[in-house]
């Protein structure tokens, strides 16, 4: 598994692999104006099309199993998502679990759709069932905590995290969730906990960077900076400042700047990285500023 923040480890897709070439491949143009940053992403792909052509014509005409036609469901359904078409793929999921029931992995989709909707109980009841499908699943330990998060279940939300933050600390985007969960509850004993965790962390890694802006140890533009550094494949550059916009927008929503923290959510959904956590949420975050915006002062 990467250190990417994805919603779930593409590792765990045993059949995807065995047909997929490549994932999505949106890259990203990044320009100054007026001090704004500004992003042009271009189109998925064209491998994704291919992969679901051969899904389609096997789930068309393949004498299948059961199990292996829900594989496929399941398989198809991760292709829809990662290119945002989230009603086709809720159907490919939910029609997997009619084939097999006990598919954790179908579960942990349809919970974060759920908590993208803001349906919170049927969330929960969706991660519960992964987590008694499969007690190791750590990243349903993410997403419950997160829907926990927004359903304001402030507490359960920290315990969910620090478990998911326990199974490996040297992660800092793990490190940076159990903060933003924390500073809910308590804003300066989450940053003290932030300061210390960060002391296992790699330098090197990029998610370091965002650690340490929260802790100013960086600035917005040095961030921006590392970012465009140490590439290692075509659409790294996107996905990371997919991540900078949303926590950066995080930051800037805390301090009570709307309107920066709403352009940034914006600049977030604009990279098309539509399986990152901070993608699936960045359009949460700005409905609800946009209700804060949009309140009579």
């Amino acid at each position: 598994m990467t250190h990417k923040f994805r919603s779930v480890s593409l590792a765990m897709m045993t059949g995807l692999s065995l047909l997929m070439t490549g994932c999505v491949s949106t890259q990203s143009a990044v320009t100054a104006e007026q001090g704004k940053l500004m992003v042009a992403p271009v189109m998925p792909d064209y491998k994704l099309e291919v992969t679901l052509a051969r899904l389609n014509d096997i789930l068309a005409s393949a004498e299948l199993t059961p199990e292996q036609r829900a594989r496929f469901h399941y398989d198809r359904g991760v292709i829809y998502d990662s290119v945002g078409l989230r009603i086709l793929s809720r159907i490919d999921f939910h029609q997997s679990l009619k084939l097999q029931p006990n598919l954790a992995d179908a579960y942990n989709f349809i919970g974060i759709y759920y908590t993208q909707e803001g349906e919170f109980e049927s969330a929960y009841e969706a991660f519960d069932s992964v987590l008694e499908l499969s007690p190791d699943y750590d990243y349903a330990y993410l997403n419950r905590g997160i829907a926990l998060y927004y359903g304001q279940r402030d507490e359960l939300a920290v315990a969910d995290m620090q478990s998911f933050y326990q199974a490996n600390e040297q992660d800092g985007y793990r490190a940076l969730w159990l903060y933003i969960t924390e500073s809910k509850l308590n804003g300066e004993q989450a940053m003290q906990h932030l300061a210390e965790n960060r002391l296992k962390l790699d330098d090197s890694q990029w998610s370091t960077t965002l650690v340490d802006f929260y802790l100013g140890k960086v600035s917005r533009e040095q961030v921006f900076e590392v970012a465009k550094q140490g590439l290692s494949h075509p659409n790294e550059y996107a996905e990371r400042l997919c991540e900078a916009y949303f926590y950066i927008a995080k930051i800037a929503e805390k301090q009570g700047k709307y309107s920066d923290a709403a352009n940034y959510f914006r600049l977030a959904l604009a990279t098309n990285i539509y399986d990152f956590v901070e993608h699936r949420y960045a359009r949460v975050e700005l409905a609800q500023l946009n209700d804060l915006i949009a309140q009579p002062e």
